[in-house]
């Protein structure tokens, strides 16, 4: 049985502007996370992750590299409580 986890993480860097919503949205329906992703008013782009330990593991250290226009400059995660529903959403900007 695998082990099932929900992580928040927020991103910080150079990383509005540059696709990271959408390439994380991709790189995480390929690794079958349910969750959301949503740019901050602050700059930052906040997730969450909720799948297969193995798979968020993976999900968080791609967080460390993202787009190739983009440099991250720190990933904070925390844990969480899986969210409703299936799927992985891109959400509005966070108020």
């Amino acid at each position: 049985m695998r082990l099932v986890i929900a992580v928040r993480v927020i991103i910080k860097g150079r990383v509005q502007g540059v696709g990271f919503r959408f390439w994380l949205a991709r790189e995480a329906e390929a690794l079958g996370l349910g969750g959301w992703v949503r740019n901050c008013r602050d700059g930052t782009v906040e997730a969450l992750f909720s799948g297969a330990e193995d798979e968020v593991r993976k999900m968080i250290a791609r967080c460390h590299k993202g787009p190739p226009i983009s440099h991250v400059t720190r990933v904070i995660e925390e844990e969480a409580v899986p969210p409703n529903g299936r799927g992985f959403d891109i959400q509005p900007t966070a108020p």
